[in-house]
């Protein structure tokens, strides 16, 4: 067991460095051109959420390991857990509460502060909406904890009459306690035996409570459609794909027409600005402005098409070959994905929607793996867990492009402005306690006694106000509908092409 533990340390410190490591190479990679050698303190929020995010995904995995390290114990108290996983779940959740609700509104404020002021009047003025944010928060917080913060368990008062020590015992599952009592066994018990125990949750398991509620609500939305999107999008990328290269007229015939809507963007983005300057920022000014975001991300995807389609220069037939690949590995990604996705679904209706439940399904698969190679069930946990967080930053990004009201903020390699960056993080960090505490619930047999287990899966389902969204699976049902409604979605538009816009104008 000292090896296995040993081990369990070292792994955990080499994923710590191999996930900071990773995430600097990705804000390197993503960061506009405009963003390089300034804007730090915004990078180093960026790589310190990312890092978070990634962490606490990994830790639930780590927490199974850590307890089954002690597999073999009589019971856990009779066990030093190789890592105090329970102070190390409520530091890192309330790290990510400060981060989401503190620091990147800070750094977004700053970062989006007029570039004329002084930097200390740019901090100055990110410090009062910050404030003014923590004020309510602290005020909302205080409140609901002073008033609902408290968990109500439901348990059974069993109890059982004492005989003297039997010659030979007769029990049986009809017949389970002494003396014809009833009163011993949970599932003869009746009604009447049935209370509920009150007792006041801790402030930082509350705070991470009520931060999973709000994660929830985004994860139901961007889960259910990325569970679908994510895949599909892939499959119906290598279907819509240009099957040959352009000629040379066709090229010049299509640059034309991209050149000429740059120019109506170019002339429109004039126009705001020349609004933005006379101080006339109303509700027609900002539609207008998301308006032509969203035609430029457009006209980028156009152009990039366009070069896809006539490579050009010494490597060209090189270039043509690498595009070809790459539509390929789309659609093996695709398939693969569409497999987890379908797993997981099926998952979720069989275990967590039916009840009792049909059959363990992918925790008698993970703990299978287990008994092959001692990690391997471990790391098939992790990829699942992990590819929940990429669904759920594939819906949004889908969602973000398709709906007007919510804010664009693309991710682009070579092209991704630090304000778009911080809402990304921002989104992925609350969506990660949920996919945590979902995973958790899902994964219930597989990932028992542990810590996640008993503050996400006793306290937070069992808080008071709020156990009832668990108690009737609102947020897996809301999942599973929003997910077969992208499927219907894809299948009935995702194979068509996207016909070219018109000409662009502002909205009067």
């Amino acid at each position: 067991m000292g090896d296995f533990n040993l081990a369990l340390v070292i792994v955990a410190i080499i994923l710590v460095v191999v996930v900071f490591v990773f995430n600097v190479y990705l804000l390197v990679n993503y960061q506009h051109p405009d963003d390089k050698n300034q804007a730090y303190f915004p990078k180093f929020v960026v790589v310190l959420g990312l890092s978070v995010a990634a962490i606490s995904i990994l830790m639930l995995p780590a927490d199974v390991a850590n307890r089954q390290a002690c597999r073999h114990a009589i019971y856990n108290g009779a066990c030093n857990l190789t890592l105090p996983m329970k102070d190390l779940w409520l530091a890192v959740y309330i790290l990510d509460a400060v981060l989401v609700f503190l620091i990147i509104p800070f750094a977004m404020f700053y970062y989006e502060g007029d570039q004329d002021k002084s930097v200390g009047k740019r901090i100055g003025s990110a410090m009062c909406w910050v404030g003014v944010s923590a004020v309510v928060c602290a005020l909302v917080l205080g409140i609901l904890y002073g008033l609902i913060g408290k968990v109500d368990f439901t348990v059974r008062h069993l109890s059982s009459s004492t005989v003297a020590f039997p010659n030979s015992f007769s029990f049986s599952s009809g017949e389970p306690c002494i003396s014809g009592s009833k009163q011993c066994a949970a599932y003869t018990a009746n009604a009447a035996s049935e209370k509920t125990w009150t007792m006041r949750a801790t402030f930082p398991e509350y705070v991470v409570a009520l931060a999973t509620i709000v994660g929830s609500v985004l994860f139901t939305i961007f889960g259910g459609v990325g569970i679908a999107c994510l895949p599909l999008s892939l499959i119906f990328s290598f279907v819509r794909r240009p099957k040959a290269v352009i000629t040379r007229s066709q090229y010049i015939k299509e640059a034309t027409e991209l050149g000429k809507k740059a120019k109506e963007l170019k002339k429109a983005a004039d126009a705001l600005h020349q609004e933005e300057r006379s101080g006339s920022k109303g509700r027609k000014w900002r539609k207008n402005v998301k308006a032509v975001e969203k035609e430029l991300l457009q006209l980028e995807d156009d152009v990039k098409l366009l070069e896809e389609v006539y490579p050009q220069g010494e490597q060209a037939e090189t270039s043509w070959a690498m595009t070809v690949l790459g539509y390929l590995a789309k659609l093996v990604l695709g398939v693969f994905g569409l497999i987890v996705s379908v797993a997981w679904i099926a998952h979720i209706v069989i275990y967590l929607l039916i009840s009792p439940p049909l059959s363990p399904f992918l925790n008698e698969v993970f703990i299978k793996l287990d008994d092959i190679w001692g990690l391997l069930g471990t790391v098939a946990f992790a990829f699942f867990c992990f590819y929940l967080l990429i669904a759920v930053i594939a819906g949004a990004m889908m969602l973000g492009m398709k709906l007007v009201f919510i804010t664009i903020h693309p991710m682009k390699w070579g092209a991704t402005l630090m304000n778009s960056f911080l809402f990304n993080v921002g989104l992925i960090l609350l969506s990660s306690i949920s996919v945590i505490q979902f995973c958790s619930t899902a994964f219930a047999y597989y990932a028992q006694a542990t810590a996640a287990q008993e503050i996400f899966g006793h306290t937070l389902e069992s808080l008071r106000g709020i156990r009832y969204l668990y108690k009737y699976n609102v947020f897996q049902i809301g999942f599973i509908i929003l997910a077969g409604l992208t499927f219907v979605y894809y299948a009935a538009f995702g194979w068509k092409r996207k016909k070219p816009s018109g000409r662009f104008q502002l909205s009067s």
